[in-house]
């Protein structure tokens, strides 16, 4: 048998490595339109930022290494132009040595990956404008930034690239303009989550510029240049970085008449096959069924396009007795002091697609609070109203955001509930976590909601308020001092049983505490005395970082 794959970053190399291992005597030819195989792309930004020093170490394998330990005819350099699907064979043009031929196949991988979105504005193609895609980006980039002169960086898109620029521009020592067409930094997960991240980088003196876009460039009299800004003041900068997205690189697929999905990649089912029997598909190039949605989607991160090519080799040599699920995209970002990381789909994307949910929110230490180090967690959890299943998951801190995010994105993927959550039974010493992990305490708050033992209310609807509602912060006198929500009033959640009669019977009682337990332990008191109550979802806590997110980036706005 013969296969050719196109393509070798994390998809296609896995593709080919898996084959080998599976198939000793096969012909396998990996073909690479750029120079470098096998490249830890995900590392990029910290090779810019000095964090990774050794620009090799970005490198898994080389062609000849790949060569040499899988036995596979690795050509770097080399374009694959067309597909000829009745011939069942590729065109391929060597841009080294100018060689142009084509190669047949039993069969096919498509992994070319996906490419940067460059929008045709004014002045895009000036120098000093870059995007962060590949090594040679890199190369580029890392020499710019050399530079004795280079001073300040502008990076456009506040995704996870877009973030991971910034950090690594700001460690170098650059000052660092941040801007992005939303209104939130992260735009894949929920406001609230990334309002937490939001307010570190204006701590951190990042020039954030949320709600802008930008429609052109050009350059100063200085030579620096100008980032044009719509309803905005123009800003000088020395440095672009371009992160506003990927597209499914699905050019060879649409000459060769393969199907394409909605959101331009290549439609693949559950065996990684494309609408053509002979030729597979992995990586960013594709689009595939959501789990959840059950709607055609993509996903441009590495581990899926790693477990893709391994499925795919596997069909390939067996039959296709081996299903692809589906990526519900977990991720994360490490941005300064804090992480933030998501599984499923947001509440956004819930809404999007008319999914029925409830949501929940809840705050929790990393390790036992009496430990030292011990840091609080946001857990924000999207669920079914009737089943409890879990829909979608985000966690913001900083120690223990990866393994809860981990334990989350698996009962996702096999159809857990807040139920599984409850019952989760995790390893507890005091440096790991508490004898009830944030984990637990999510699913008893979600749980909670589920059984309507609680009534909640989100942050954002405070501003719903009527002038009947009766709001009562249950905190201790101490802390309302600090700080307090509107005209509440403070009744402590250890006085409430003797105050009773303070609760008014014709009023809808809103009740909120630091976190959001306190403010449950006063719910169950009142609702069983009768009363109307409701308590705020992550309570005082998630309600300042919200609002302080806002209005700093109304302050922001301003100047």
């Amino acid at each position: 048998m013969k296969y050719i794959i196109i393509g070798a970053v994390a998809g296609g190399a896995s593709t080919a490595a898996r084959l080998r291992r599976l198939d000793e005597k096969a012909e396998i030819i990996l073909v690479e339109k750029g120079e470098y195989i096998s490249y830890a792309n995900c590392g990029l930004p910290y090779y810019i930022g000095d964090v990774i020093k050794d620009r090799d170490k970005l490198f898994v394998q080389t062609a000849n290494s790949f060569n040499e330990r899988f036995n596979i005819d690795v050509r770097p350099m080399t374009e694959a132009i067309s597909i000829d699907s009745n011939l069942k064979s590729v065109q391929l043009f060597n841009s080294s040595t100018g060689a142009n031929y084509s190669e047949t196949y039993d069969k096919l991988v498509l992994a070319p990956g996906a490419i940067p979105i460059v929008p045709p504005l004014k002045g895009i193609n000036l120098p000093g404008i870059f995007t962060v895609r590949n090594v040679k980006d890199t190369d580029l980039i890392k020499a710019a930034v050399q530079q004795l002169t280079m001073k300040h960086a502008t990076v456009i898109g506040a995704g996870f690239i877009g973030l991971e620029m910034m950090e690594n521009l700001h460690h170098l020592g650059l000052d660092v303009t941040l801007i992005e067409r939303a209104d939130q930094v992260l735009p894949p997960v929920d406001f609230p989550i990334a309002a937490i991240l939001q307010n570190d980088l204006v701590e951190k003196g990042i020039d954030l510029k949320l709600n802008s876009s930008v429609v052109g460039f050009s350059k100063s009299a200085n030579n620096r240049l100008i980032v044009e800004i719509e309803s905005s003041p123009s800003l000088e900068t020395d440095l672009v970085i371009l992160s506003i997205g990927v597209k499914p690189n699905a050019k060879l697929a649409v000459d060769a008449n393969l199907k394409i999905g909605d959101f331009g990649g290549i439609l693949v089912n559950e065996f990684m096959q494309t609408t053509n029997p002979f030729i597979y598909a992995v990586g960013d190039a594709i689009e595939f069924k959501h789990p959840i949605t059950k709607k055609s989607t993509t996903s441009f991160l590495a581990g899926p396009a790693n477990k893709q090519g391994r499925i795919c080799a596997n069909n390939i040599v067996f039959g296709n007795t081996n299903s692809y699920l589906g990526s519900i995209n977990t991720a994360i970002v490490k941005v300064f002091n804090h992480t933030v990381a998501t599984a499923g789909l947001s509440v956004k994307q819930l809404v999007a697609n008319n999914i029925p949910h409830l949501v929940s929110t809840v705050f929790g230490g990393s390790h036992a609070g009496y430990y030292p180090g011990s840091e609080q967690l946001a857990i924000q959890l999207a669920f079914s109203p009737k089943s409890g299943a879990l829909l979608g998951a985000q966690v913001a801190g900083n120690k223990g955001v990866d393994k809860r995010i981990d334990i989350l994105s698996l009962l996702i993927q096999q159809n857990g509930t807040v139920t599984d959550l409850c019952e989760f039974e995790h390893a507890y010493a005091p440096p790991f976590s508490s004898a009830k992990d944030p984990i637990n305490m999510a699913g008893f708050a979600a749980e909670n909601m589920l059984n309507d033992m609680v009534e909640v209310y989100y942050w954002d609807n405070i501003t719903d308020f009527s002038k009947d509602e009766f709001l009562v912060d249950v905190r201790t006198s101490l802390e309302f001092k600090k700080g307090r929500i509107c005209s509440a009033i403070n009744i402590p959640l250890d006085s409430i049983r003797e105050r009773l009669n303070e609760f008014p019977k014709n009023q809808r009682i809103s009740i909120y505490c630091q976190a959001g337990l306190r403010g449950y332990l006063a719910q169950r008191i009142l609702s069983q005395n009768g009363f109307q109550v409701r308590n705020l979802s992550g309570g005082y806590r998630l309600w300042k970082e919200c609002t302080d997110a806002l209005n700093a980036t109304q302050q922001l706005e301003k100047t």
